[in-house]
């Protein structure tokens, strides 16, 4: 909290008096010095802490990343002169930077040292990156020895990934600040050969309880059907780690969202103010392809019961795979489709 000198006692004597005013005229030209000699720019420094950083974790507003790993790539933001006490603020930092709506994102992804007795002199410096592929982020090291905490930025046409089937591509909009753990297993899918046993096995309509927009109708039950279309994204073959709880805000129609810890996963297609706050999202699909899900949600189905639970189990899974998806600047320079 900022302080402010005590006024003067106006008992004191004229000696003392000249003496203050002295020693006050010396602070007030060092201070004057000492700012226009200061190295570093502490313009964007300013405007992250005069954010409102209660907002972080709410209403999608996130700042969250990957503890105990370390993103390499050229920085655009030196941390040794540029420090933080948290590392939402230098989340937000890299925000700032990635907060236009021309052109290519600056900062794409961050690194702070958090830890004051694991980073020593560290403690507190915000390096924010620009990675040569975000979607394949540099990783410098990993592991519970790593004093690093690393997070990644999409912009605008960034992030953005296919769930390709027979019936069309859902793209889905990756929200690695609220689900980094999330995100960062959905970009390693997008390494592997194949995602056989990727599939949708279970669909439910709208029926005639939500509108089309997602809206609850007033007075209509909320399922069954549930509005939903529910799948696994795991690889056969390949040992699948549970995912850390993450932000868990309201479903709406278009998250994609994790049944417990995975790797099962749900799209919704309505709003779902009834679920509460109960999972985590790490992704949502484009609106345009909407129509996409609700086409492989009509598909035939038949009646099952989980858990004391009716539920609509599809008679024919539909096969799914994870692709990259161009960005907004790819497209522009090969001239072609986003897909």
């Amino acid at each position: 909290m900022p302080r402010r000198l005590n006024d003067g006692d106006p008992g004191r004597f004229t000696s003392t008096t000249l003496l203050f005013i002295g020693l006050t005229s010396c602070l007030i030209v060092y201070a004057v010095f000492s700012t226009l000699l200061r190295p570093q720019d502490h313009t964007l420094d300013s405007a992250i802490r005069s954010q409102d950083h209660s907002r972080v974790d709410g209403g999608g507003a996130c700042c969250r990343g990957v503890e105990n790993l370390e993103l390499w790539g050229p920085a655009v933001k030196w941390g040794t002169n540029f420090k933080f006490n948290s590392s939402d603020e230098c989340c937000e930092a890299c925000k700032v930077m990635c907060s236009g709506d021309d052109g290519p994102c600056l900062c794409d992804s961050w690194v702070f040292c958090g830890s004051k007795e694991a980073c020593g002199s560290k403690f507190g410096e915000c390096w924010l990156k620009k990675q040569k592929d975000v979607l394949v982020p540099a990783r410098q090291e990993g592991g519970e020895k790593v004093m690093w905490t690393s997070g990644l930025i999409f912009g605008q046409g960034q992030g953005i990934v296919g769930f390709e089937t027979e019936h069309g591509v859902l793209h889905v909009k990756l929200h690695p600040e609220c689900a980094p753990h999330s995100v960062y297993y959905i970009l390693s899918l997008l390494t592997q050969r194949h995602c056989a046993g990727c599939h949708f096995h279970r669909a439910e309509k709208r029926g005639s309880y939500w509108d089309s927009e997602g809206n609850h109708i007033n007075n209509a039950p909320y399922g069954p059907p549930y509005a939903m279309i529910q799948g696994i994204l795991q690889p056969e073959g390949n040992m699948f780690t549970p995912i850390p709880t993450e932000h868990c805000p309201t479903i709406s129609r278009g998250s994609v969202a994790w049944i417990g810890s995975g790797p099962e996963f749900f799209i919704s297609l309505a709003n779902h103010h009834e679920w509460k706050q109960s999972y985590t999202v790490f992704g949502s699909v484009l609106p345009e392809d909407m129509e996409v899900a609700e086409r492989i949600a009509g598909l035939p189905t038949k009646a099952d019961v989980w858990n004391s639970v009716n539920v609509s189990v599809l008679e024919k899974p539909v096969s799914l795979t994870v692709r990259r998806m161009k960005s907004g600047q790819e497209q522009e320079k090969s001239g072609s489709s986003r897909t």
